[in-house]
């Protein structure tokens, strides 16, 4: 099996693990709780519930599901990715199919732990996906379309639309479930963000002696550019170097490494990043 082919396998077999993960987290947490998630899940239930308790109709989740997603996914095989795509493509439909299929069955009918618990799983799942270039559908698309566009993290945006449809949920079936889903937004949303940080940036300041070694390493690793500007010593007056540059949030322990391989005295100031306003490298989809 070469490189490629296990590559594709591992892909495979995580998109499948997190569509499971996610299924069984709507199907046993989520609606037994009646909460209403964000994203496509989250309208995806809000119109089951407004088909069932207006006209009387079950819709199958797939069905909406699938129709919901059909925009997001156009997207993504025109904008993002075509594998990257497709692999989404796979986890959005196993993962309705499985939500259809699993029987029902309760753990617990504490709200509150539903909605903590059952969000921490939720940002997993998500998460899980995300790690092998893919996504869980809806508003993941969306975000990564901004985020490939602008280079700043969007996760801020997908919590604004998600806010939209817990107030029409809120409306429709009372704000008691809206309110607990925002605890499980908000708890599905940290989690993702701690597990997933591509779209994350931190700024490396790093005082050193070697600054052209320094910088070609960090472009070589990471495809950023870096800054020279010369100093001087507070306390010893010598002169030194600093090197400026902003880097993908994953890539910084390893570049801190490689820093202090090539200058044992090198002292690095790694920090969080806000926001970037002009042209930033971010690696494509495939």
């Amino acid at each position: 099996m070469n490189r490629r082919t296990h590559s594709d396998a591992y892909r495979l077999a995580v998109v499948c693990i997190a569509a499971a993960i996610m299924a069984l987290n709507i199907r046993i947490l989520v609606k037994n709780g009646g909460l209403y998630p964000g994203g496509a899940t989250g309208l995806t239930i809000l119109i089951q519930g407004i088909f069932e308790k207006f006209f009387s109709i079950k819709i199958s989740y797939t069905l909406v599901n699938v129709i919901l997603n059909s925009i997001p996914v156009y997207i993504g095989f025109r904008y993002i990715g075509k594998k990257f795509t497709s692999y989404s493509l796979l986890m959005i439909l196993l993962s309705s199919v499985l939500v259809d299929i699993i029987p029902h069955i309760v753990l617990t009918n504490d709200v509150l732990l539903i909605s903590i618990f059952g969000g921490i799983i939720n940002g997993v799942a998500i998460g899980l996906c995300l790690s092998v270039d893919a996504t869980s559908g809806g508003t993941d698309f969306i975000s990564i379309y901004l985020s490939q566009k602008s280079g700043k993290d969007s996760f801020n945006i997908i919590l604004g639309i998600n806010v939209v449809i817990l107030v029409l949920a809120g409306l429709l079936f009372g704000w008691n479930k809206a309110l607990y889903s925002i605890i499980f937004q908000f708890a599905s949303t940290q989690t993702l963000h701690f597990l997933y940080r591509n779209y994350q940036q931190v700024t490396l300041f790093v005082v050193t002696t070697e600054p052209e070694k320094v910088s070609h390493m960090i472009y070589d690793l990471s495809r950023h550019g870096a800054t020279i500007l010369e100093g001087r010593g507070g306390y010893q007056g010598q002169k030194k170097y600093v090197v400026y540059s902003v880097i993908d949030a994953p890539m910084a322990e390893n570049i801190e490494k490689k820093i202090h391989a090539m200058d044992e005295q090198a002292f690095v100031n790694c920090i969080a990043t806000k926001e970037i306003l002009g042209k930033v490298y971010l690696r494509p989809k495939d």
